[in-house]
């Protein structure tokens, strides 16, 4: 193993994203993960959607539980539990996302886990936590995303509460996940980390609480627009592609609308008074882009230094000078993917296969562990 993270050993007992994902994200950066999957079946992830027209394994799985081993265990069994505990001895990290209660009924619950290893990280991600009158609920991203209150928010203003359209809680999560495991880790005490999809979701909401606690004011639904940002949103040009466009500071906001020919008006001078306005300058800039092709709006935008950028389908980043010039693709094996998530200039992580096959490495697992 390489990387800055080659000395750490991390058992992946979880499955479909979330915490796969933390787990990926670890061995990213050079963590020794073993995939522990059900005999037979395996992780549902390997089914689930889209399917590699080469050989029919999933694209999710090959994304999501790369660069990790993979051992076949039925932790109902007695010996495949105790070859579960033989590589807790020596591991630093596990993630699982069962139900609360679920590793306990299964006879390896923390208090077990820790008297073996006292340094233990156990990363338990679930739907609502360990604790609270929801904890025995089914954890769906869809129901984070729904009471976490960005649905609520998303949408037009009179069109219907939205879900994303991407495994949004699940992606979020795993980061979360990862961060929330190298704090424990760096914290050199063996413990439990209790992340959960909706309090994720909650925090990424920013001050909305704080604002309905102390005002009684809720944002409202605006599309794309924000309430306290002006303009911002999509505008789609004559040539009918579309640009996205921000304000979130005023002298942004100042160069936008001296593009827009309104240079000096009182209008639109401050966040408030361009708030105030806003119906009137989203339509300035929509009538601006309608009225122009992509690249001259493109052109004329980033020659003002105002903040613009094309909407850009999956196409359209494959074939992104930016995203092939940051290596953003990476083809892992023989299957095109992200690539790492983040950048590091001395200790960089390395990507080194796709998901591998169900029980891969089980008879090196069984026979060697972690290799001694």
């Amino acid at each position: 193993m390489v990387g800055p993270l080659k000395d750490l050993r991390v058992l992946d007992l979880s499955t479909v994203l979330a915490g796969p994902n933390c787990a990926r994200y670890l061995a990213d950066f050079g963590a020794d993960v073993i995939k522990i999957e059900k005999p037979g079946v395996g992780d549902s992830l390997r089914g689930m959607a889209w399917k590699d027209p080469r050989d029919g394994t999933g694209l999710w799985w090959k994304l999501v539980n790369r660069n990790k081993r993979n051992v076949s265990l039925d932790l109902k069994i007695e010996k495949d539990r105790e070859l579960f505990l033989k590589l807790i001895d020596d591991a630093d990290v596990l993630v699982e996302n069962f139900r609360p209660g679920t590793l306990e009924r299964l006879g390896v619950g923390p208090d077990i886990l820790l008297q073996r290893n006292a340094k233990l990280v156990i990363t338990r991600v679930t739907g609502f936590g360990q604790t609270g009158p929801y904890k025995d609920r089914p954890g769906f991203a869809s129901i984070a995303e729904s009471m976490s209150g960005l649905a609520a928010l998303s949408g037009e203003p009179d069109g219907p509460p939205m879900l994303p359209p991407i495994a949004l809680t699940d992606e979020v999560t795993g980061v979360v996940a990862a961060f929330a495991t190298m704090v424990a880790l760096h914290s050199k005490v063996g413990q439990v980390v209790d992340v959960n999809l909706l309090e994720t979701m909650f925090q990424i909401m920013g001050p909305l609480i704080s604002l309905f606690v102390l005002t009684g004011e809720e944002q409202p639904r605006l599309g794309s627009q924000l309430p306290y940002t002006v303009p911002r949103g999509v505008y789609q040009c004559n040539d009918s592609k579309w640009v996205g466009v921000s304000a979130s500071s005023d002298t942004v906001a100042a160069r936008v609308v001296e593009v827009l020919g309104f240079a000096g008006d009182e209008r639109f001078s401050t966040f408030s008074s361009r708030v105030k306005h806003r119906d009137v300058l989203h339509e300035l800039m929509t009538k601006y882009c309608a009225a122009r092709d992509s690249a001259t709006v493109l052109k004329v935008f980033t020659e003002a230094q105002a903040a613009i950028g094309p909407v850009l389908s999956m196409a359209d980043i494959a074939d992104d000078p930016h995203f092939a010039a940051r290596q953003a693709i990476k083809i892992v094996g023989t299957t095109p993917m992200q690539g790492l998530i983040a950048a590091l200039s001395g200790t960089p992580g390395e990507l080194r296969w796709e998901g591998r096959d169900l029980n891969a490495d089980g008879d090196e697992i069984r026979e060697n562990l972690w290799g001694k």
